[in-house]
């Protein structure tokens, strides 16, 4: 039964993965290549985002696993058979506990280790991509918008590094609008910033009072495009990027260096050890739902539908239990609630499947002699 439960945990992980990262992508691409940013770039972006999505997924595809072999299991009367041999639900759960451990550790790995370094290494990217104002320029033939209110077009850029037929709006003060055109430019760096030299062109400013517009021919003119690129000091201090013994160690001193609370930390910290146990929990409550009732032609519907809902019930309580301890670090144990709410209620789905008759109404019973 193991082996059937990681086969299929593996193919719903891997469908709900691609889904789940390729929307992600698409959204990722528009934005940077519409950028200029090469196909590399979007490559490692997307890699970095996929310990997140994995991490979404996994109690998603525990679920779907257990919940896909027991109903096929139920339908061929397997389950049946070994249950005729001797097998309570107690003794067929055993498996299922172990499928959902070794989720769990799969998860733990993701939510210790994985997603806080790859939150972290995208952060540190996309403020370094950010600020490539080279990537940002360098793109022949698109009307390009590095900032609020800048539009720039390049026609072509030789080997030479060559700007050829420039084009540069800038519409950030809403009284002026200045334009730049020229033949030729350069982007030179000079210091921590970088300028655009512009050559045999023509500056037009029109103030908006009074419509009127002021024409310059100029041989050379130099732009500092510096501004236009946010050169802000990278903040990697987040509660997301904090290893967790940190976390839970020194609560006070990560509330302090990420600026958030006790609560949030308290929050992040615990956290990541239940989304772990709720992967256990997932496939327990998957399972044990499905061992109700009998084999029936129809199939176990019900019994999926059932499961789907307890399930949401427990993220239910996952929710609730949240905010008190985001107001208060010292209500953390109220995060546990949710997987200890998912165990009670496996043992008491495994007690009805060991019972089958514990709530069908008694027949009343009738004297031998007594009339109908």
């Amino acid at each position: 039964m193991l082996s059937q439960f990681m086969v299929l945990f593996g193919f719903f992980a891997l469908v709900l993965v691609s889904i789940f990262w390729l929307n992600k992508a698409v959204r990722m691409f528009d934005r940077l290549i519409g950028d200029g940013q090469p196909a590399w770039v979007f490559l490692e972006f997307t890699a970095l985002t996929l310990p997140g999505v994995i991490g979404v997924v996994l109690p998603i595809a525990a679920f779907a696993g257990a919940v896909y072999v027991t109903n096929r299991l139920t339908t061929e009367s397997e389950l049946t058979v070994m249950q005729a041999t001797g097998y309570s639900p107690w003794r067929l759960i055993r498996p299922v506990f172990v499928y959902g451990v070794i989720i769990a550790v799969m998860m733990s790995v993701l939510t210790h280790l994985l997603i806080p370094v790859s939150l972290s290494q995208l952060r540190l990217r996309q403020a370094e991509v950010t600020q490539n104002i080279t990537a940002k320029l360098l793109t022949e033939g698109e009307f390009l918008h590095p900032a609020q209110g800048i539009t720039f077009y390049i026609r072509d850029i030789t080997p030479e590094g060559e700007l050829r037929d420039v084009f540069l709006s800038d519409r950030r003060d809403p009284s002026t609008t200045v334009t730049y055109t020229s033949s030729k430019a350069f982007l030179v760096r000079e210091g921590d910033g970088t300028k655009l030299v512009m050559l045999d062109g023509l500056s037009q400013i029109l103030r908006r009072d009074g419509n009127r517009l002021f024409t310059t021919h100029f041989d050379d003119f130099s732009y500092d495009i510096s501004s236009l690129i946010s050169r802000d000091e990278v903040q990697l201090n987040h509660i997301a990027f904090t290893p967790t013994p940190e976390l839970l160690l020194r609560p006070e001193a990560t509330a302090e260096r990420t600026g958030t609370t006790l609560g949030q930390v308290a929050f992040e910290g615990h956290n990541r050890f239940t989304q772990a146990l709720l992967c256990i929990v997932a496939a327990l409550v998957g399972f044990a739902t499905l061992l109700l009732g009998t084999h029936s032609r129809f199939g176990v519907w019900w019994q999926i539908v059932t499961a789907f809902v307890l399930l949401v019930g427990i993220k239910l309580i996952e929710g609730f239990v949240a905010a008190p301890v985001l107001a208060n670090a010292a209500l953390w144990p109220l995060l546990y609630i949710p997987p200890v709410a998912g165990a009670l209620l496996t043992v008491a789905l495994l007690h009805i499947a060991v019972n089958p008759g514990l709530f069908r109404r008694r027949r009343p019973q009738t004297d031998a002699g007594g009339a109908a």
